[in-house]
């Protein structure tokens, strides 16, 4: 089986760090992806498609420090759904990119070229601490809220 997203596109705002209760960081942004065509009437078409990205241990640090709003970015990692309660209680579901490889193809500067970081190839490195993750116990949240 194969699950496997690459996506290049631009943050819709700064990168937010947070930490779990045993201080394993974790950072999450929202990349903007566009497809264009030009439709029947021969107008030129656009579609904007939001992914929310998920970064864990150094890469989401590196991540919170280097990207900023508008920053083009390459993401690759993979599709994950996770259940979570809103403020009412009420079953939610959220499908994010955990990533695992990030490279910054904005010049910081004006230099040529971008930078590329990648998560410990490590069997943990692909997604959240083992034994899963809390989301509400990541500082700053109420845990009856919106993820992040």
């Amino acid at each position: 089986m194969i699950n496997k997203v690459i996506l290049i596109g631009n943050l819709g705002a700064d990168p937010e760090v947070k930490y779990t209760q045993d201080s394993t960081p974790v950072t999450t942004f929202n990349v903007a992806t566009s497809e264009r065509w030009k439709g029947k009437d021969g107008q030129m078409q656009e579609q904007t498609e939001w992914h929310r990205i998920v970064v864990w241990r150094r890469l989401a640090e590196i991540c919170g420090e280097y990207l900023h709003k508008g920053s083009k970015v390459y993401v690759e990692g993979k599709l994950q759904t996770r259940k979570w309660q809103d403020k009412d209680g009420h079953d939610r579901w959220t499908t994010e990119v955990v990533a695992r490889d990030v490279q910054f193809l904005t010049p910081k500067g004006g230099e040529s070229g971008g930078s590329s970081y990648s998560e410990d190839p490590g069997p943990a490195a692909s997604g959240p601490p083992s034994g899963g993750y809390d989301y509400s116990s990541a500082s700053g949240g109420t845990g009856n809220d919106v993820p992040f």
